[in-house]
């Protein structure tokens, strides 16, 4: 099984990097294979928690070669719930790259574990509409929050405005994956760069 790497976030800088420069990607340094992937994009300045800036995937495996091309783009560049990252702040990112693995569906709501599981929730709400969410393994224990917590923020991320009640949330159907994961500040990427190929990136790129 193909684990997340360090070469894997240092495509997925490359691929930004060269969206600016103009500049050939070199060919991706990790093994091929297929999973469901996520590229999440985070800022990080003034020594501050870091804050998100892009986290878009896909729950279908994909070739991994070209699945980190296309998401890293688009993570960064079209994540709807953020404006697109301009050049001036690749030095302030960090890249985490995720692949998931043991899907399995849950007893309940309830039957997943914080900081191991992430969730793909799907539920029919009470006007008949079809909705579904998913969080990655991280993204509860890094909020702080509680299963039921987790859940209803879902819920939210899905769409839906309505109350949440405990007859709703017995109809969700939840299935849990776990996920290997690699992140990666801009300074490694630039010393990765500088060590394995002579370079520094975005010198040509004013920002």
């Amino acid at each position: 099984m193909v684990s997340a790497s360090k070469e894997m976030a240092v495509y997925c800088f490359d691929i930004l990097v060269a969206h600016y420069t103009g500049d050939l990607v070199p060919p991706p340094a990790f093994e091929e294979g297929n999973y469901p992937l996520f590229v999440t994009w985070k800022k990080v300045t003034n020594g501050g928690e870091p804050r998100l800036r892009g986290c878009i995937g896909t729950l279908e495996a994909r070739c991994l070669f070209s699945g980190f091309k296309d998401y890293a783009l688009t993570s960064a560049l079209r994540d709807r719930r953020f404006p697109p990252i301009q050049v001036k702040e690749i030095p302030y990112l960090e890249c985490t790259v995720s692949l998931l693995t043991n899907y399995e569906l849950a007893g309940s709501y309830l039957d997943w574990e914080v900081g191991k599981h992430g969730m793909i929730l799907e539920f029919v709400d009470p006007d008949n509409s079809r909705r579904s969410a998913t969080y990655l393994p991280e993204v509860a224990a890094q909020e702080g929050w509680t299963k039921v917590e987790t859940v209803d923020s879902l819920v939210r991320k899905a769409g839906y405005v309505g109350p949440i009640t405990e007859s709703l949330r017995r109809k969700f159907r939840i299935t849990r994956y776990q996920s290997s994961l690699y992140t990666m500040n801009y300074s490694d990427y630039v010393s990765y760069v500088k060590r394995a190929r002579g370079a520094h990136p975005l010198l040509s790129v004013k920002c």
